[in-house]
């Protein structure tokens, strides 16, 4: 009896590790929108949204995993390129494909219906967050294969998460634009150092044009070009959220460049942590200067100092303050 409860483990577990539940600390970005809502309409938050916002973060864990089955699925001919995605459950031959297809589809009605459950507006940025995984991974879009378009059309999931966390407590207005698209620029930039860090790993141009079509286009000079485009963007969307809503957190401007520039340092390693984002965990400098930078800009974001207005001659937004520097 215990022999076949373990055969069936045996069997299930490369099913479990497709759904890359490991990955599911990404959806934690879902929270800069709850985050920002509560800044806007304090009077939204109330112990009420605690059960509503667990659902909603288990919708978006399972459409996340959802596009994470058939990323690995659609991916495992060019995994078998790559000198530790090989070992990926579907590159490895552990896993039929007909059954993989079933827990793709289930994980998304499951996700989605629960996406429902909270609103719908929440659904509907579920649902887009699903297409977005079909738009990027599925011929004959497959963006993934595009350069340039492999990195906008994944990091689009990171504003996609700050809509989900938004729509959760505010159902009926759509968040700054200039802060979802400097959260889209971020998450390129974070993926074009990704990018960069992979094609130095693999260290054969042919072999990485194997792994991943848009490497037949990339090298390492177009890809750091690449991310100083994106963390230009990200500053220039950033302080004009900065100036239209909240000057307070110019005084965290620092810290952030230094956080962008902490993260390219990482990047920039022999087999750097960024290629997997859940091992960045190891670097414990970076860990705690992240926890620096969320507290400032934290107590930032609920301060008022006046003197700011008056130095940079801007009007100050209507939203209330929680602490007052005179």
């Amino acid at each position: 009896m215990e022999s076949s409860a373990a055969s069936v483990r045996s069997a299930a577990w490369p099913y479990v590790r497709m759904a890359r539940v490991d990955h599911w600390f990404k959806n934690a970005f879902m929270l800069l929108g709850v985050f920002v809502a509560m800044f806007f309409d304090p009077s939204r938050i109330s112990w009420s949204h605690g059960p509503v916002l667990l659902l909603a973060l288990l919708s978006t864990c399972l459409v996340a995993s959802s596009n994470y089955v058939l990323n690995e699925l659609l991916d495992a001919p060019s995994d078998r390129e790559h000198p530790t995605k090989r070992h990926r459950p579907a590159a490895a031959g552990l896993v039929r494909p007909s059954i993989a297809v079933v827990e793709w589809l289930l994980l998304a009605v499951v996700g989605l219906l629960l996406g429902l459950a909270v609103n719908p507006l929440f659904a509907a940025s579920a649902l887009a967050l699903w297409v977005m995984g079909l738009v990027y991974n599925v011929p004959p879009l497959r963006t993934k294969e595009l350069p340039y378009l492999d990195v906008l059309s994944e990091s689009v999931n990171n504003p996609l998460r700050l809509l989900l966390g938004w729509f959760v407590v505010i159902p009926e207005i759509f968040p700054p634009v200039s802060l979802f698209i400097a959260y889209w620029m971020a998450g390129a930039f974070f993926m074009a150092i990704k990018r960069f860090a992979e094609y130095r790993q693999i260290g054969d141009p042919e072999r990485a044009a194997r792994y991943r079509g848009s490497f037949a286009h990339y090298d390492e000079e177009r890809l750091l070009v690449s991310l100083f485009f994106y963390a230009v963007a990200t500053s220039l969307f950033a302080g004009v959220f900065i100036v239209r809503y909240h000057l307070e957190l110019i005084l965290a401007v620092p810290l952030l460049a230094g956080f962008f520039t902490y993260y390219v340092k990482i990047g920039l390693k022999q087999d750097s942590p960024v290629q997997n984002p859940e091992r960045l965990y190891r670097e414990r400098g970076f860990v705690v200067y992240v926890g620096v930078c969320v507290a400032v800009v934290t107590l930032l974001m609920f301060s008022h100092v006046p003197v700011l207005y008056d130095l940079f001659n801007v009007e100050a937004a209507k939203t209330p303050a929680l602490w007052v520097l005179e």
